[in-house]
């Protein structure tokens, strides 16, 4: 006689029971932060903008810190520098006992040449191949305990403050860029609008944000509750935040505090009247640092991972040849996911790129 086994049924409705003494349980929450205390946490952001509108100088701002090289001249005569390559630069830092491993990604300037074409290309190309890595070591056979998490988590889309409106080539890299990453755009150097011309401005790219059905991060979830939905709303309110950076103290009221210093007066960034650099400080770690990683995790990275494995899927399995269904079903896969030399390309499509024991070429996500 055959013992079917015993399965428990998802959709059972549990009971609601109350307790006769302490159990103690709720000290659950105690032992998963001392855990994730031990093991520090990752958080990688990118910053995408044309040449110039200060992308370096609002990552040191926000963390407080010196974290990369501002490409601004510092002397008249001084040729101009940019980041003409992507560039990775990582951090560790630690606030009251909490280790946060920070990656800033410094994206070229697209839109500073002639020809712009598919400039944004590299971009979008580094962040399906973060999504590649991962998925790479997490379905190797003896994966590590904790995969580094290289994926990108936030993208910080920087605007010019022209007071117009965004232009041709900003719509396509935002739609770009939001099909595969959290975007958050800021409106940089906001100072050179006055209050009337920001506000304008602000109103005409929620506008054509909305005309050309481009989705920026906060998503709308089910999941979320009446407080964390307030929340959101108030942040899609915000966007695209005017910020204006700065690495330099200045005395004001006696009190030392970051910001600019000109002849019409001192500009203070932690000022809500001057800029709204505060609410995006806010906004990126202390109210939604946890919620982009997880975003980035359970919508980008998935979307990604499934259409991979639904390729890997299909090309294993021949016109007209069943034997390589079982081959699929028991785990195994094609040596070109598998294989380190195997990146996907700016045009959608992975290469094997020469090895010997790729056979077959995996489409990636488009």
């Amino acid at each position: 006689m055959s013992i079917s086994p015993l399965v428990i049924d998802p959709t059972q409705v549990s009971i609601q029971t109350s307790l006769d003494a302490y159990v103690g349980f709720d000290t659950i929450t105690q032992q998963i932060e001392k855990k994730l205390l031990k093991r520090g946490f990752h958080f990688n952001v990118m910053v995408v903008g044309q040449s110039g509108l200060g992308k370096s100088t609002l990552m040191n701002t926000i963390f407080a810190s010196h974290l990369i090289e501002s490409k601004a001249r510092l002397a008249a005569d001084e040729p101009p520098r940019q980041t003409t390559e992507i560039q990775t630069a990582s951090h560790l830092i630690e606030e009251n006992g909490v280790r946060l491993r920070l990656n800033i990604v410094d994206t070229p300037g697209y839109g500073d040449q002639v020809n712009n074409e598919n400039c944004w290309d590299p971009i979008i190309k580094y962040i399906k191949d973060q999504h590649s890595a991962y998925l790479r070591k997490e379905l190797t056979a003896t994966r590590e305990r904790y995969i580094q998490d290289t994926r990108v988590h936030c993208c910080l889309f920087f605007i010019g403050p022209t007071g117009h409106a965004l232009k041709a080539i900003d719509i396509v890299v935002l739609k770009k860029l939001s099909e595969v990453v959290n975007v958050v755009p800021v409106i940089a150097k906001s100072d050179s609008l006055t209050i009337e011309e920001r506000l304008a401005f602000k109103q005409r790219i929620k506008a054509e944000l909305i005309y050309h059905n481009i989705k920026l991060y906060p998503y709308e979830s089910d999941e979320d509750d009446n407080q964390e939905q307030a929340l959101n709303e108030s942040i899609r309110e915000l966007l695209p935040f005017a910020i204006i950076g700065s690495e330099r103290n200045v005395i004001i009221n006696g009190k030392s505090v970051r910001g600019r210093k000109n002849r019409y007066g001192v500009i203070n960034v932690e000022n809500e009247d001057h800029c709204e650099f505060i609410y995006l400080r806010n906004f990126l770690t202390r109210t939604h640092l946890q919620d982009l990683i997880e975003t980035t995790a359970q919508i980008h990275y998935e979307a990604f991972r499934a259409k991979q494995l639904l390729a890997i899927k299909e090309s294993t399995i021949p016109s007209g040849n069943q034997g390589s269904v079982a081959s699929a079903s028991n785990g195994s896969l094609p040596n070109s996911l598998g294989s380190p030399n195997s990146m996907s390309s700016s045009n959608g499509l992975s290469s094997s790129m020469g090895s010997p024991q790729s056979t077959k070429s995996i489409p990636a996500f488009a």
